[in-house]
């Protein structure tokens, strides 16, 4: 069959990466999508079980920084889209371990785009109807004063953390790229996602799992850290919608338009999981514990997403209580899947369901 389109998305078995392959590969079936992911421990093929037949959609195991297995992907597929998704993306480790990240994220997006380049530029077209969508984070724009001050697409980058250092050099690779070599590319910067299938190191997966098994939930500092929450499937509607829509060397914001100081939303978390899981309110609260505050932690983020309301006309679909509901009842529905992730012990099947394809 000949495709509309070949699309790569990068990252495409990790917990964005996974909604958006699954998205794409069901609403598009004349587009062909290619999930390049290294199957690190945040990408697991398990959370595409329900598309694992479709026949647009394609996995390759493979490295974002390894120039021959990219290079190879863009030949093999005549890669016209690229959606960059693949990132290591816990601060915690990147304090722990800034190289991994200065690889992954900055190099890997260099080799991405080097990639692209050399691959499209030998084609007679070159760059007509191609794309390089590069996904970032809000964090790249440092912190916010409790002011009612937002991150708009012109905020100064004062990033704080190695993790959020890194993705701010990769966003200036990409812009160099277009900027240098016209190579069409577009950035987008998101808030916290939250939904199914994210990986249980991170806040909301990781506190419904320890109310369930009455372990401590620890709460840096005072809980005062404040964040702009993005239920997965409405950032997912909107990459998109920007991929499809959005102009060319631009950058969009996305946000969920939804504050939440730590200690609320964890507060919100207990009593949510508490009453999914029939105990009497207030059960849980003792597991709350403040711990030392992690270095560098920036106070405030929140998002200014109005230029792609304005000119896309994209607003979340969800409140903020309804999302978080459906993701609490997720994970505590898939129970198996939260401790073969916890545990490590994915399931080779899905990786030879899709090999050879």
């Amino acid at each position: 069959m000949e495709y509309r389109r070949n699309i790569m998305v990068t990252g495409g078995a990790g917990f964005i990466g996974s909604h958006l392959v699954r998205h794409l590969v069901t609403k598009y079936p004349d587009y062909r999508i290619v999930n390049v992911d290294k199957l690190t421990y945040a990408g697991n093929l398990a959370n595409l079980k329900d598309i694992e037949d479709k026949s647009n959609n394609v996995f390759v195991k493979a490295d974002i920084c390894d120039a021959d297995a990219i290079s190879s992907v863009f030949r093999r597929y005549a890669i016209d889209g690229v959606i960059h998704l693949a990132a290591e993306s816990h601060v915690d480790r990147s304090i722990k371990d800034p190289f991994v990240f200065a690889k992954t994220n900055v190099l890997g997006t260099l080799n991405m785009l080097y990639s692209a380049r050399m691959y499209w530029e030998s084609l007679p077209e070159r760059y007509e109807n191609k794309l390089f969508y590069h996904i970032s984070t809000d964090e790249v724009y440092g912190a916010l004063a409790f002011d009612g001050t937002l991150f708009t697409e012109q905020t100064k980058y004062q990033p704080h953390s190695p993790y959020s250092a890194s993705k701010a050099a990769s966003d200036h690779f990409v812009r160099a790229f277009h900027d240098t070599y016209n190579m069409p590319t577009i950035v987008t910067n998101c808030s916290n996602n939250y939904g199914p299938y994210q990986f249980p190191e991170k806040l909301i997966p990781l506190f419904v799992n320890n109310i369930r098994h009455g372990k401590p939930l620890p709460v840096y500092g005072k809980g005062e850290n404040v964040r702009d929450w993005l239920f997965v499937e409405d950032h997912v509607s909107a990459i998109d919608l920007i991929f499809h829509n959005g102009r060319v060397a631009e950058t969009y914001n996305i946000g969920g338009f939804n504050e939440w100081k730590n200690i609320d939303l964890v507060r919100l978390i207990v009593k949510t999981v508490d009453r999914l899981l029939g105990n009497k309110p207030g059960t849980s609260d003792h597991l709350i514990t403040f711990v030392t505050d992690r270095a560098g932690h920036d106070l405030r983020y929140a998002i200014d997403a109005s230029k792609l309301k304005n000119e896309l006309g994209w607003t979340p679909s969800l409140q903020f209580e309804e999302g978080l509901e459906k993701t609490v009842q997720w994970y505590l529905d898939n129970e198996e899947w939260m401790n073969n992730v916890t545990t490590g012990e994915y399931e080779r099947y899905y990786e030879e369901m899709y090999s050879g394809r």
